[in-house]
Order: C-alpha cells, then structure tokens, then sequence
C-alpha cells in the first residue's frame, strides 16, 4: 500500500488524524498508542462534519490544561519509555528531533534548550504519536505529497505574534526540499506539528504517483474557510508495477576530432538540456582513425535542446535518431545524515519492493570537506545508513 497526502489546504496534526481515521484506521489504535504516553490523559474524539459540500472527519483532541514545561529532552524520555510499536517511535522520534532544530533555529539556541510551548503541549504530543501509529496501521510502505500551502498573515503565538508561514514551519520543508506556497487563505495553513509530521514521513513530493486507488481519507481542519475547503486528503492504492515499458528518443554520433578534454563539459551539458542519460563510447573507425560515439537519451519533448547541445558543444554535423523503448522503475528520493551532515538518497522499486538505494556521491564529497574526513570514509558510512533505512526487498 501506498500513499499520497493533497496538502492543497496545508496540513496539521488534527487533519492528519483525521485523514488516517477516515480512511480506515480505528480511533481505538491511535488512543491505545496516546495512551502509553506517560503523561495526563487524552481523550480523543471523531465526528463526521462537512468543508465547503464535502464529507469528512474531525478529530478532536481533548487535553487538561497542563502547568508541565515540556523539552525535548522530556518528550524523548517519554516516547522511548511508552510501550508502542517500534516504527510508531521512530516516527515519533524523529517528528520531535526536528521540531526541535527548527525551534532551536528560529530562536538560535540548541535543540536540548528548547521549550517546545505550543507544539510540546499534551494536544501536539497526541497528535504526533497518533499519526504515527495510523500510519502504522495502515501497512503503508511508502507515503508521498503535493505542494504544500502555507498560509499568510499572521498567529499569535506564546512570545507574540508570529509571521505566517512562521520560521519552524519554514525551516522544517526546508530540510526536507518539499515543495511549498502562500495558498489561497490568509491564515495559518500547515502548523508546526504538521510540517513535522510531513518532513518525518514523507518520502516523495510531487503529483499522485501511478497506483490503482483502494480508498481516501478526508481530515478536517478547525475553520471553514472561503477561499478553499479546507480538508487534507490521504489517498491509498496499490502501485502500478514501476517497470512499465516507455518511449524515449536516442541521439548519436561519430566524433573523431574533439579535443578529448571537451567531453566532460559536453556530457554535463547535455544532462543539464534535459538528457536522461549521456555517455561514450570508445570507437575505431575508417583508416584505424580513434574516436569517440556520443549517446543522448531523452524525452521527445527536449529532443531540439539536446540536438542543439550536441551541434554547438562537438565538432559533428551528422546526428542520428533512433525511437526506443526502455523499462523503468519506480524511484524516490530521502536524505541521510552523517554526522548531521544531510546526503541524497536514490531509491528504486519494482512493485513497491526496494531493489536498489544508492546515494548522492556529489553530496558524500561535500559532506567530507565539511566534517574533514575522507570521500571513503563518508561514503561508506552514508551507504551503510541508506541500506539501513531501505533495506533491499522491503516495501
């Protein structure tokens, strides 16, 4: 099973528990995991409502007022002594972990310093550990998002008023690349906790993946709003098997009389125009004469930039085209960090299942200057990390 958040109206922890119970998951599981927390009781609550015409569920998180300053320090100390599933704490964990570098960021102090106010109350703490065992309990192995809108104006928060999007929310898409936007609504779209919840689960940003649609959950935000509904939708499916075969467009030519020192600018050149692919192949040709075949895979929608790259980059004034079919996989991008330094992560599936995770080797080179330590050394330790986190054959 996987999944795809429309994150069209922003997202919060209550649409997200909201989202989770409407497409299926028990209140009874998420309140079970709530209340392992070592903390006052919770009591969570759901309710069919409407947003602009259309149906969803409300979640409601009902907390006592609480006089408890929470830290991170608190709040981990919690989630590794709660009696929950293993993934649901990894999950959690790492909502926290970066709520509280973005918090630390907007404040300039260090994340163990952080008192996490709003987002450490009893309501955020609920909602995190919530979503992370609905999550769990939908089995869904990989969960990816659209743009995500933001809001604007501005929220009173516990030192004043805080410009939206607030610099938490900012700082935690950031971390993550997601794509992001004002949105139609002046008010706060996608809170912290919700930023958190997304930059902690989500594996993919971008449009809904090929998959065969097996149900949606729709969670409520608080308000009605004017300007859009104002719901967060979690659509569920199986996917397409990734390696369908697909067309593509192959340029080549014979050069045997560029300076050998070009083909690199040539080869990046290419890639930047929109090639797929671009290599070489070492050649003989007439008279015993060394040379070199140019290979451009790309999509025929850039096919005039790359014969353009090619004719104003080589020394060739033949190119041949050759329609192609080719198979490929299913891939998506993550991050891991090396001694806090952040690596791109390439993994490919073939339906569903991780068949092969490489990792960024631009990324591993920038991350050795930065922390002085070999290329190898940085290498092995971020491919050791990738493998843990997306073992081959997992789903």
């Amino acid at each position: 099973m996987i999944g795809w958040l429309d994150c069209a109206a922003g997202a919060s922890g209550d649409m997200l528990l909201g989202a989770l119970v409407d497409a299926g998951v028990p209140l009874s599981a998420i309140q079970e995991a709530v209340d392992a927390l070592a903390v006052e009781p919770v009591l969570l609550s759901a309710g069919h409502v409407t947003r602009q015409g259309i149906a969803a569920t409300k979640v409601d998180v009902n907390a006592p007022r609480s006089t408890v300053t929470r830290t991170w320090a608190n709040i981990r100390g919690q989630l590794e002594a709660a009696d929950i599933p293993e993934p649901v704490r990894r999950t959690a964990l790492d909502a926290f972990a970066r709520l509280a570098r973005a918090e630390a960021a907007a404040h300039r102090t260090s994340p163990e310093q952080v008192h996490f106010h709003e987002v450490g109350g009893l309501d955020a703490i609920a909602d995190v550990v919530g979503t992370a065992a609905g999550l769990h309990a939908l089995g869904i192995r990989r969960l990816t998002a659209g743009t995500v809108a933001l809001g604007s104006g501005m929220v009173r928060g516990e030192h004043g008023h805080v410009p939206v999007p607030g610099p938490a929310v900012l700082a935690l898409l950031q971390e993550v690349s997601a794509p992001v936007w004002g949105g139609p609504a002046p008010y706060e779209m996608c809170t912290p906790t919700g930023a958190a919840l997304l930059a902690a689960t989500v594996t993919e940003w971008g449009t809904l993946p090929p998959m065969t649609v097996r149900t949606v959950g729709t969670g409520a935000g608080s308000r009605e709003l004017d300007e859009v509904p104002n719901v967060l939708r979690l659509v569920l499916g199986e996917p397409l098997s990734a390696a369908q075969p697909g067309s593509a467009v192959l340029l080549e030519a014979n050069v045997d009389d560029l300076d050998p020192r070009l083909w690199p600018d040539v080869l990046e050149s290419l890639l930047a125009a929109g090639a797929s692919d671009a290599w070489l192949t070492p050649i003989l040709m007439k008279k015993g004469r060394p040379a070199h075949t140019l290979h451009a895979l790309c999509g025929e929608d850039v096919v005039e930039r790359i014969r353009e790259a090619i004719f104003r980059r080589t020394s060739t004034i033949g190119l041949r085209y050759t329609e192609v079919s080719k198979f490929a996989l299913d891939r998506e991008e993550g991050v891991v960090r090396v001694d806090g330094q952040p690596i791109g992560v390439k993994i490919a599936r073939d339906g569903g299942r991780v068949v092969n995770v490489g990792v960024e080797f631009e990324d591993v080179r920038r991350a050795a200057v930065e922390l002085d330590l070999p290329v190898k050394e940085v290498l092995r330790a971020a491919t050791a990390a990738a493998h843990r986190t997306h073992p081959s054959g997992s789903r």
